[in-house]
């Protein structure tokens, strides 16, 4: 979070006083500069123009979201069937994640949003779904497709390293902020999640058999 000025040494011929700089502790960042040093003499209180700026504290607060990593489900759970649809959902929450920055009469929160999900299916296709997908429902026909979220595989995994499809599914997020009567955007960011998806042949549904 944002700290007071810390003071510098002042150099010969200044005068008394020092330099001050504001600091910001973050995860992986501790004492990180975000703004130019200020002269204050000694006996000089920090005024309005030494406090970061609402954009300043929104780029501490964009570095404070913590995003979950997506994790990965599929139906069939074993593996998947060929020419069968494929069932992809994440498991966990589906909402807003926020983070506030604050110093004394100032107070911003960045608000990132999932927006989307770029699946990357292993086998060359890329499905983009707008929202977490749907969970496959006990007792449900193995031939129904998802509602939201979902793929058909046309070969087997078996020719493959490992015998399976490398999968990735990457969350898209907006993020946003606001404080102090201001506002804006940032860059989107995302979060990726992987899974390896077992793909066989399906005789016995295929020919109809249950």
């Amino acid at each position: 979070m944002p700290h007071p000025a810390v003071a510098r040494a002042a150099q010969p011929g200044q005068g008394g006083g020092a330099w001050y700089v504001w600091t910001c502790d973050t995860e992986g960042v501790a004492h990180g500069m975000y703004r130019s040093p200020v002269w204050m003499a000694d006996g000089q209180a920090p005024g309005e123009a030494l406090l970061p700026s609402p954009a300043e504290l929104s780029r501490v607060a964009r570095r404070q979201l913590r995003l979950p990593s997506p994790v990965i489900a599929a139906s069939p759970a074993a593996e998947q069937l060929v020419n069968l649809p494929t069932w992809m959902w994440l498991i966990g929450s589906w909402r807003p994640v926020s983070a506030t920055a604050s110093v004394p009469g100032v107070s911003v929160t960045a608000v990132a949003t999932p927006t989307s999900v770029t699946w990357v299916m292993g086998d060359g296709s890329t499905v983009t779904c707008g929202g977490p997908g749907t969970p496959y429902p006990v007792g449900g026909d193995p031939r129904a497709a998802s509602p939201t979220c979902g793929h058909v595989y046309r070969r087997s995994s078996t020719a493959l390293p490992g015998q399976v499809y490398a999968v990735s599914a990457t969350v898209h997020w907006r993020v946003s902020w606001s404080g102090a009567g201001q506002g804006g955007v940032f860059p989107d960011l995302t979060t990726t999640g992987a899974a390896a998806f077992r793909v066989a042949e399906s005789q016995v549904l295929n020919n109809g058999g249950g």
